[in-house]
């Protein structure tokens, strides 16, 4: 009896790569963010910011192979063209056998050749990109969220707005109809992540005062490390979106870390610039500035684009931090890791940068054209405004309804579940809420957390210790 495993459809090549891509972009988020969070937060919460991205990571899962992917990837809920009819997808599950080892396909999209790899690789490279976008978010409220409100609130922003930009977007809605392109994520991902955790902030408040006078990272080391993965990881975050192992991946791949590395010279030309010291936190800022701005359009402009796109975005989120942050309604709002900035603004920068360099002779796939695979398509150096028009329609609707969407679920939950971790949490920190501490202490010390009977304010009870 001869064997085969591989149906006629699948290429060996094009699965590998994807799944690969899928773990690098895993990685990303478990361990990169869980780091880079842990080392940036004062290390007394380090642990909550580790477990918060760790529990964000599986609940994402679990939401995405129930329901969740067939609403962003699946079949739309109406039967004609117009907004509401492509707004969303049905739920469904994806884990029978069948559905799991079949040939991926995304029913709303008819344009471009047809994947040669099974559902299963879609589902998990797709879930990849979705678990990050909370994940991201987080870094906005991280030091005072509360831990029980962040589980239902991650299931239901991935049920209710997430996978609604992705549909609209991604999954042959309304937006992608019309021509809007967003490789991998510049607003599906980081501006819906950006302006989700700004009203996430605004909604629970700020921190601890003292937590945001002496906001010191607790261990450098970790966040180098972070950065490290995040910057590495996203090859396959824009490398694995043309779907095949091709020329476009080899190309996105080489975009993505072109307008980084210039994205982050300028961010320290800037420092020099105007007299500050280049430091590592502002070094990685300018480097996750590159990495979101040339995410939209990783695949859609040349190498000259690209390096165009890490010196405009670049410098505009460093003017953004510099001088937008003083303005009243951004000043009033404590945004912990400053997302709306670093995803917001990058992310929103690089979208419409897609409609001012998208190039017509970068070709997706082989036989249909250029940068949205409609023959012709092009940005405004190549001739054309169209694709910028599309580009700042689709980022409006996104801000408009991540943000409303966002605080009516956070409102929603406040009813049930305090959003705030209570006064005597913030004033502990990690072993209050989880039990034990990023650095913790060979012998209890007098007065301290793990001391028995021990009160934030009241020392040890009459009697106790030494």
């Amino acid at each position: 009896m001869s064997w085969n495993a591989y149906p006629t459809w699948l290429n060996a090549g094009d699965n590998a790569w994807q799944m690969t891509a899928a773990t690098f972009v895993g990685l990303r988020s478990l361990p990169g963010l869980a780091v880079l969070y842990g080392g940036v937060m004062q290390k007394r919460w380090s642990v909550n910011s580790m477990m918060l991205t760790f529990v964000a990571f599986s609940l994402v899962l679990v939401a995405w192979v129930l329901w969740g992917f067939k609403m962003g990837f699946g079949t739309p809920i109406g039967h004609g063209k117009g907004f509401f009819d492509t707004f969303w997808g049905k739920s469904g599950t994806v884990l029978s056998a069948g559905a799991e080892e079949g040939q991926a396909v995304i029913p709303s999209i008819t344009e471009g050749p047809p994947f040669h790899f099974p559902m299963a690789s879609l589902v998990y490279f797709q879930f990849v990109f979705a678990a990050i976008t909370p994940i991201l978010m987080l870094g906005s409220v991280l030091g005072r969220i509360n831990f029980k409100a962040w589980i239902p609130f991650v299931l239901v922003w991935i049920t209710f707005v997430y996978t609604v930009n992705a549909f609209l977007i991604w999954g042959g809605g309304y937006f992608a109809a019309h021509g809007a392109l967003d490789y991998s994520g510049g607003y599906v991902i980081h501006l819906a992540a950006g302006i989700s955790g700004f009203v996430a902030a605004a909604v629970i408040g700020p921190r601890l005062q003292r937590d945001r006078e002496v906001d010191a990272p607790n261990n450098l080391l970790m966040v180098a490390a972070g950065a490290g993965l995040l910057w590495l990881g996203w090859n396959g975050f824009n490398g694995g979106d043309s779907y095949y192992a091709g020329a476009n991946a080899s190309a996105a791949v080489l975009n993505t870390n072109l307008c980084t590395a210039v994205a982050m010279l300028v961010w320290i030309a800037w420092d020099y610039i105007f007299r500050d010291k280049p430091s590592l936190i502002g070094s990685v800022n300018g480097m996750i500035t590159g990495l979101v701005c040339i995410t939209p359009a990783a695949g859609f402009v040349n190498g000259w684009g690209a390096g165009a796109i890490g010196i405009i975005g670049s410098t505009v989120v460093w003017m953004a931090i510099r001088f937008l942050s003083r303005a009243p309604g951004f000043r009033k709002v404590d945004d912990t890791l400053g997302v709306v900035y670093t995803h917001g603004i990058a992310g929103l920068t690089g979208g419409l940068m897609v409609g001012v360099f998208a190039d017509p002779h970068v070709v997706e796939y082989i036989g249909l054209g250029g940068a949205s695979n409609i023959p012709g398509k092009a940005g405004i150096v190549h001739g054309s405004w169209t694709l910028l028009r599309w580009q700042a329609e689709t980022a409006g609707f996104v801000i408009i309804f991540s943000g409303i969407m966002t605080f009516v679920i956070l409102k929603l939950i406040g009813i049930f579940v305090p959003l705030r971790l209570s006064d005597e949490e913030l004033e502990i920190g990690d072993h209050a809420i989880h039990g034990n501490e990023v650095y913790p202490s060979d012998v209890p010390t007098l007065g301290g957390p793990h001391a028995p009977g021990w009160q934030p304010g009241g020392g040890l009870p009459a009697g106790a210790g030494a």
